[in-house]
């Protein structure tokens, strides 16, 4: 009863969000408390919700002040030359733009994550898309699919927990699984690619000039009496002025710029990422000291620091919402029970004649199920007991490990992964037509990498 209901609810809220029936909050609130009702321990939701928020809050805390250090940093210029350098290769042609996201996403997920890479990435990249006219679900996509195949760095996450649960170590899983993941990386970028031929045909290619020019005629045609008074300015500001959110990010005298402290910051970055990686402290608390650091210094009267932290205000609050959202979400599945029992079933109806199959079982598997769990509900509940059934039929828990963390380029689009909400709130595009855009893509991506795998004898 606790499986069903389980599929139930997870389907009742990807249909509802996809649809547009209910936002993502209060789908990821009210659905599991109706489930939680139906199962009939509607008294414990207090505490299920409780242990959800406990577990989610460093994440949420981590979130909110990445956001405002990259924030300020995006506002400094601590990025404008990346985002020249990418602009220069993109130019205005679609094409160029959409594979340029990708390598972006995927040079940027060097850092193991996620959120960041979300950050840099549509802060970049944002700008041309809604200047062009261009699809903002294809930027999602392929931000999300890029940066799904690299969270398998060792310090990503997924395969730090696989080398935990099963007791080997991370290097032994990774690192054969370079060609896999080579492979899948090849696969996104291709993708991109057919992606972005496809908006070139739609929008055609332009230079960044004529689009300028376009934007100033149209203003010009709305607004001609207040140009012709002096209102607008420039020709370049005028076509700044008509894009809302189009190019201000790189405004090259936008009042925000701090040109002299610019390698205080790229070495206060370098410095905060390193220790990120070499886990020289919590994550939540890296953030919290290096956005104080960077509000202070890069803004010491108190003036300016309110208004930094007011310019990003909203994008914190709709992430952080939504994190302690998915609390809910995570809180009934894994307290009721509905979690255990789902994988317990899928486990039980493995066929015995796929046993000696486990490690191909596994990486299927991990497919939906990172997608519809969190990484930990995966890692340490289901996948020890696959390692088990895999070892019974002589299938190492190395193989088992490797094959498990092939379904991360969904999971990056889960409803359960607060970074995916940076990334589609950032870029105002509502988490339901990102849904719909990335699933399909995002599990062929996975199917890349198991099947290179198989081929290249990894698992």
């Amino acid at each position: 009863m606790l499986t069903i209901l389980g599929f139930a609810m997870i389907a009742t809220f990807l249909v509802l969000i996809m649809l547009k029936k209910m936002s993502p909050i209060a789908a990821l609130v009210l659905i599991p408390a109706l489930f939680c009702v139906f199962v009939g321990k509607g008294g414990k939701l207090g505490d299920y919700v409780i242990d959800g928020v406990t577990g989610l809050a460093p994440t949420a805390a981590m979130l909110m002040f990445a956001i405002v250090y990259f924030g300020v940093m995006i506002d400094v210029g601590l990025f404008d030359p990346v985002v020249r350098g990418i602009l220069r290769f993109c130019k205005a042609d679609p094409l160029r733009i959409v594979v340029g996201t990708a390598v972006l996403a995927a040079i940027v997920s060097l850092d193991g994550d996620g959120s960041t890479t979300f950050m840099i990435t549509v802060s970049a990249m944002y700008p041309l898309y809604k200047r062009l006219k261009m699809s903002l679900v294809v930027m999602t996509g392929v931000a999300a699919m890029a940066n799904g195949v690299m969270n398998t760095l060792p310090w990503g996450g997924p395969t730090a927990r696989a080398a935990t649960a099963l007791k080997v170590d991370a290097s032994d899983i990774f690192v054969p699984m370079i060609p896999a993941l080579a492979m899948g990386l090849l696969f996104v970028m291709v993708l991109a690619y057919v992606l972005g031929r496809r908006e070139r045909a739609r929008l055609g290619v332009l230079t960044l000039d004529e689009v300028l020019v376009e934007e100033t005629e149209t203003v010009l045609v709305g607004a001609g009496a207040t140009a012709q008074a002096g209102g607008f300015g420039t020709g370049g500001d005028l076509a700044d002025e008509a894009a809302g959110d189009g190019f201000q990010g790189l405004d090259p005298d936008r009042p925000t710029l701090r040109p002299k402290l610019y390698w205080f910051n790229a070495l206060l970055t370098v410095v905060l990422l390193t220790a990120m990686i070499m886990e020289w402290l919590p994550i939540p608390v890296l953030f919290l000291l290096g956005a104080a650091l960077a509000l202070t210094v890069n803004f010491p009267h108190m003036p300016d620091q309110k208004a930094r932290i007011a310019a990003h205000a909203e994008n914190v609050l709709n992430v952080s919402g939504m994190v302690f959202a998915a609390a809910v979400f995570t809180g009934v599945l894994q307290g009721t029970g509905m979690v255990d029992h789902m994988a317990e079933w899928l486990v039980d109806n493995v066929p015995d004649g796929m046993g000696p199959h486990m490690a191909l079982v596994t990486g299927v598997l991990s497919i939906p199920l990172t997608y519809f769990m969190s990484n930990d509900g995966f890692y340490f509940g289901v996948l020890p007991v696959l390692a088990e059934a895999g070892q019974a039929h002589g299938v190492s828990s190395l193989e088992i490990a490797r094959a498990s963390i092939v379904g991360q380029p969904l999971h990056m689009s889960s409803p359960l992964v607060p970074a995916v909400y940076v990334l589609v709130g950032m870029a105002k595009v509502e988490f339901g037509d990102h849904t719909r855009f990335v699933v399909k893509w995002a599990a062929l991506t996975s199917l890349v990498v198991l099947g290179s795998a198989l081929l290249f004898g990894i698992v």
